[in-house]
C-alpha cells in the first residue's frame, strides 16, 4: 500500500530526516504529523475520495504533504506544470475537475488569472500572505491528526498527471493506486542492489513534481525509508553543490542536465564520490556524454530507464553490468523489461515485428494507467486488446533488449524513407564542437521532408554547415544526414529537459502545411 508510507516510515525511523529543502529538515515522525493533520484538513474542506486537488508551483516539500495526504482519503492529485499560460493552467484544472489549489507566490498571478473559469472554490499560498488566509502550513497545523485511512482499491485513481500535449489539448492520465505500487515495487523483483531502495539513501529531487519522473521518484525515496532532499528547480550549479554538500547516493537525470553538469566549471573537482546508483533517461542520451557522465561519477552504478507518464514510469532498464566507460553496443539501447512488463513491437498491419525490425512498442504491465481522463476516443486509440501503444518507433535484438529509434510522430519522411531523427541526433553529438542539437523535418518541395539540424556549439568552438553534414556522412547513410544546418545558442526545452520540437518545426512550417507532434 502506497498511502501508509510515512507512517511506515515514522514507526520505524521517527527521528531519521525524510526530507530536506534549504533550510528545512523534516522527521519522519514530522512529515508523518503534518499529513496528518493536512488530511484532517482536507475533509474539513469536504475532499474526499475521488476528490481532485491541484498543485500549481515550483518543487515544494508542501507538494509532498498535500500528496501523502491526499493517498491516504483516497483523492487524486493534480500537479500543473508552473510553465504553462493562464489559458493551458485553466483547461487542466477544469478537466480534471479541482476546486482545491496549492500554489506559491511566484505563479499567484497565473492562479488568480484562471480562478473563475477552473471554478476553483479554494486557493491556499504555501509562501505568503493571500487574501488575509494562512499559508498552507497555518492551515495544516490548525487541525489535529487525523490517522484513518480510507478504503482504498488497486483501481482507484492516485494521482493524475497531464501529459505535454504536444497535438491538441493535454491528456490526464489515471495513474492508480495499483499501478503505482506495481511501479513502486519493481526495484524489489529484480533483486539486485542498485535496484533497491535503501533508507540509507539519500536521494535528490531535482526533477519537477509535476512529471512522473518527479512524483515517483519523492515517492520511491520515501517508500524506501530513505532521505529526499528537494530543489525547487533542477539548477545545474544547485545540483552540483547539493551532491557535495548532502552526500547524495541516488539521482535521476535526464541527458540535457548530465550534459550541462560535465560543462559547468563547477564540476570540475568536485567531489561526486556519494553517488552510488545514476539512473538516468527520458530522452535519448549520445554516447559521448554517457561515457564522459561515468568518469565524471566514478562510484555511481548508471542505469538507462525507459519509461512514459502513462506507465507510471520505468518498464525497461539497462542494468549497469551493460555499461563501460569505453562504451558497448547495448549502451546504444535502453535496456530490457522489467520483470512483470510484457513488450511487443509492432508495425503499421498491426502484426508483431521480427527481431531487428522497427515498429511500435506496445506494453502491458500492472503499472499502466487505467486510460486517460474523460477521454474515451483516445484511449480507444491507445489500448488494443490491454495492450498499451506506447507512440514510441524502436526494435528488439535476439536477447530481448530494447532499442529506441524516436518518437513515432517525430519520424521524418523523405522521398519514402523513414528517417528517425535521434539516429542524426547521435551522429553529430560525435563532432567536438557539438554541445547539444535537434534534428526535425522541414518542407522540402522535392522530397516532401527534408532532414534539418539545429546545432548549438561548444563555447569556443566553430563548426560550419558543409563541415557538419560532411561529419554526418561519415556516421550515417546519406539520405539520413542533414540537408541543411542552423544555429542556435540553446535549443527551447520543457522543464523535465527534453527538446521542444514542436516550437522548432514552428520556425519552418507554414500555416497549413503539414506539422508533425
Amino acid at each position: 500500500m502506497i498511502a501508509d508510507m510515512v507512517a511506515r516510515g515514522a514507526a520505524a525511523t521517527p527521528d531519521k530526516p525524510a526530507l530536506i529543502q534549504d533550510d528545512e529538515t523534516l522527521s519522519y515522525a514530522q512529515l508523518d504529523d503534518l499529513v496528518c493533520r493536512c488530511v484532517a484538513a482536507l475533509k474539513a474542506s469536504g475532499i474526499g475520495k475521488g476528490d481532485r486537488v491541484a498543485f500549481l508551483g515550483l518543487n515544494t516539500i508542501d507538494y509532498v504533504i498535500l500528496l501523502m495526504a491526499s493517498l491516504r482519503i483516497g483523492a487524486v492529485t493534480v500537479a500543473v506544470n508552473w510553465r504553462l499560460v493562464p489559458r493551458e493552467i485553466a483547461y487542466i484544472v477544469k478537466d480534471a475537475g479541482a476546486r482545491f489549489l496549492l500554489t506559491q507566490s511566484a505563479v499567484l498571478d497565473n492562479a488568480l488569472a484562471v480562478r473563475a473559469e477552473a471554478g476553483l472554490a479554494t486557493i491556499l499560498l504555501g509562501d505568503g500572505d493571500f487574501e488575509g488566509r494562512a499559508t498552507f502550513r497555518q492551515w495544516v497545523q490548525g487541525f489535529d491528526p487525523d490517522r484513518s485511512l480510507a478504503d482504498l482499491a488497486d483501481g482507484d485513481v492516485a494521482v493524475q498527471l497531464y501529459t505535454s500535449g504536444t497535438t491538441g489539448h493535454p491528456k490526464g492520465a489515471l495513474l492508480t493506486h495499483g499501478s503505482l505500487t506495481a511501479s513502486l515495487s519493481q526495484g524489489r523483483k529484480i533483486g539486485e542492489d542498485w535496484a533497491a531502495w535503501l533508507a540509507s539513501d539519500v536521494s535528490l529531487v531535482a526533477m519537477p513534481l509535476f512529471h512522473i519522473g518527479g512524483t515517483a521518484w519523492v515517492m520511491q525515496t520515501l517508500n524506501g525509508g530513505g532521505t529526499g532532499v528537494i530543489l525547487a528547480q533542477p539548477d545545474v550549479a544547485v545540483i552540483i553543490a547539493a551532491v557535495q554538500k548532502h552526500g547524495i547516493t541516488k539521482m535521476f537525470a535526464v541527458p540535457a542536465v548530465l550534459n550541462m553538469i560535465l560543462n559547468h566549471p563547477d564540476a570540475q573537482g568536485a567531489d561526486f564520490s556519494s553517488m552510488r546508483v545514476l539512473p538516468y533517461g527520458a530522452s535519448p542520451i549520445p554516447l559521448d556524454v554517457l561515457s564522459r557522465s561515468m568518469q565524471m561519477f566514478p562510484n555511481a552504478q548508471f542505469v538507462q530507464m525507459y519509461g512514459a507518464t502513462e506507465t507510471s514510469g520505468t518498464i525497461v532498464y539497462l542494468p549497469p553490468e551493460d555499461h563501460d566507460v569505453a562504451g558497448t553496443p547495448r549502451m546504444a539501447g535502453c535496456g530490457k523489461p522489467f520483470p512483470d512488463v510484457e513488450l511487443r513491437i509492432v508495425g503499421e498491419d498491426g502484426q508483431d515485428r521480427a527481431a531487428g525490425e522497427v515498429g511500435e512498442v506496445w506494453v502491458r504491465a500492472p503499472l499502466v494507467m487505467a486510460g486517460y481522463h474523460n477521454l474515451p476516443d483516445a484511449n480507444a486509440s491507445a489500448f488494443v486488446d490491454g495492450w498499451y501503444r506506447t507512440g514510441d518507433a524502436a526494435y528488439v535484438d535476439a536477447d530481448g533488449y530494447l532499442y529506441l529509434f524516436d518518437r513515432v510522430k517525430d519520424m521524418i519522411v523523405s522521398g519514402g524513407e523513414n528517417i528517425y531523427p535521434a539516429e542524426v541526433e547521435n551522429a553529430l553529438h560525435h563532432h567536438l564542437a557539438v554541445r547539444d542539437c535537434a534534428v526535425i523535418g522541414v518542407p522540402d518541395a522535392r522530397w516532401g521532408e527534408a532532414v534539418k539540424a539545429i546545432v548549438v556549439l561548444k563555447d569556443g568552438e566553430n563548426a560550419d554547415e558543409a563541415g557538419l553534414i560532411a561529419f554526418a556522412r561519415e556516421h550515417i547513410a546519406g539520405f539520413k544526414c542533414p540537408k541543411s544546418v542552423d544555429f542556435m545558442t540553446e535549443l527551447p526545452r520543457n522543464p523535465s529537459g527534453k527538446v521542444l520540437k514542436k516550437e522548432l518545426r514552428k520556425l519552418y512550417w507554414q500555416e497549413g502545411e503539414r506539422q508533425i507532434g
